[in-house]
């Protein structure tokens, strides 16, 4: 079995002969196995255990236990305790992942320290099944089919070519002892379920079963590496600038699959992908929400946006800067130079003709105005409509109004005629906009 999983280490480039790494050892009988055949290999070894002080006179019996077993080994040891159920109130996570994150934190702290080249884990052919099994049950689509791959990062699973049957075999050849974890043998949680029931199950039909799906996650493995480069590829021909080209992604081969890939990152489910292919032709409105992102269909596009900060209206000085979820206005007020900034982002306005306080606000339903240059008045969303601009610049649209809600300025766009700068202009009030 050395020989295997050294030739395994090899193949996947998780060490080089001498290196130093961290071993995760929990007392189990896979990290102490991992202790004991990375050691034999040579490998430069330090042992990290992780106290969470979630299992009472068992969490220290572990901690005793991995204490007298490096101590017989001479391997250095780190012992970390930690608060769990603290942390993860806190943090609002659940025990499982505030004990994960606070694991691997420490691990990496520790591997800078040490200048170590990996952080060893003992996840083995039979954990890999099951994660592919969870993932499978959760819906996880193609890139969760791969069970757990042998590195990532600095994490390396030297152990992935074996099972545990393998595992408590060399042990028990060696008379090595390990400790038991009770809640590995409860079935209240999902992942000691698949390993206390369906696996067994499974290998009613098939004996081999671990040996078949752990074989199957390596293919399909290789198969998430072409599939990752077709999703790249298409996605440079159908998204630009956070906006998908409608005709573009219908002439895909699996263009729900390919929205999948685009939106799940945003946290869009299955459910919302599926709604917005049955409705891709539909008319332009249409919104698909997730708590901080929604895709809007605007016309042959799908937009995907963070959800609009929203605020009624806010004040504005005479002199100085505002900031909003949306940008940073700067109002300036001079005497009149005889010169107007051309850029749209600017807006010069006589002061005489303003009655004061102004007001940044967005716009409204039947909001008019009256443009500089151009004869009466214009519905802003027609003079947007005009402007070519989208549902998402419609809705983003600011506007700066006075005392008697006259539209002065179309923030970015174009000032009103009602306050504009003529011959007997003494003083201005410069508006400028920087979006976020």
């Amino acid at each position: 079995m050395l020989h295997k999983i050294s030739k395994y280490i090899s193949c996947n480039k998780l060490l080089s002969e001498g290196d130093k790494v961290l071993i995760a050892l929990s007392g189990g009988a896979d990290s102490v196995a991992l202790l004991y055949i990375l050691h034999r290999l040579g490998y430069n070894c330090i042992a990290v255990h992780c106290n969470f002080h979630l299992r009472g006179d068992e969490s220290m019996r572990d901690q005793h236990f991995v204490e007298e077993l490096c101590k017989h080994l001479n391997i250095p040891l780190y012992v970390i305790d930690f608060d769990t159920e603290l942390y993860a109130r806190e943090n609002k996570l659940s025990i499982e992942m505030a004990a994960r994150t606070l694991r691997y934190k420490e691990f990496e702290k520790i591997r800078l320290e040490e200048s170590a080249t990996a952080i060893a884990v003992a996840h083995h052919r039979d954990d890999s099944a099951e994660t592919l099994l969870l993932n499978l049950m959760r819906g996880c689509g193609i890139r969760g089919l791969h069970g757990i791959r042998p590195k990532n990062g600095h994490i390396i699973r030297p152990l992935l070519c074996i099972g545990r049957k393998d595992i408590l075999q060399y042990l028990q050849d060696r008379g090595i002892e390990y400790v038991i974890d009770s809640t590995n043998l409860s079935s209240d949680y999902t992942r000691n379920k698949v390993r206390l029931e369906l696996l067994p199950l499974m290998a009613q039909i098939n004996p081999s079963i671990e040996e078949t799906i752990a074989d199957t996650a390596e293919r399909l493995a290789e198969t998430e590496e072409i599939y990752n480069q077709a999703i790249e590829e298409a996605t440079g021909r159908v998204l630009s600038d956070n906006t998908i080209d409608i005709s573009k992604l219908k002439q895909e081969k699996a263009p729900g699959t390919l929205l999948h890939e685009l939106l799940s990152p945003y946290g869009f489910n299955s459910a919302q992908v599926r709604d917005i292919i049955a409705n891709i032709d539909s008319e332009s409105g249409r919104r698909y929400k997730t708590a901080e992102w929604e895709v809007i269909k605007d016309r042959e596009r799908l937009i995907i946006t963070p959800k609009r900060e929203e605020f009624s209206k806010i004040p504005l000085p005479q002199e100085g800067e505002v900031s909003t979820p949306h940008g940073l206005l700067r109002i300036d007020r001079n005497i009149y130079n005889g010169t107007i900034p051309k850029q749209r982002n600017i807006a010069t306005l006589d002061t005489a003709k303003i009655e004061f306080p102004l007001t940044l606000r967005n716009t409204r339903k039947g909001d008019r105005f009256h443009p500089f240059g151009m004869r009466g008045t214009k519905l802003i969303s027609d003079y947007l409509t005009d402007r070519k601009r989208s549902i998402i610049e419609k809705e983003q649209q600011l506007v700066v109004t006075d005392a008697n809600d006259n539209i002065l300025w179309l923030v970015g766009e174009r000032p009103s005629a009602i306050c504009s700068v003529g011959n007997n202009t003494t003083e201005v009030i410069t508006l400028e906009w920087r979006k976020k």
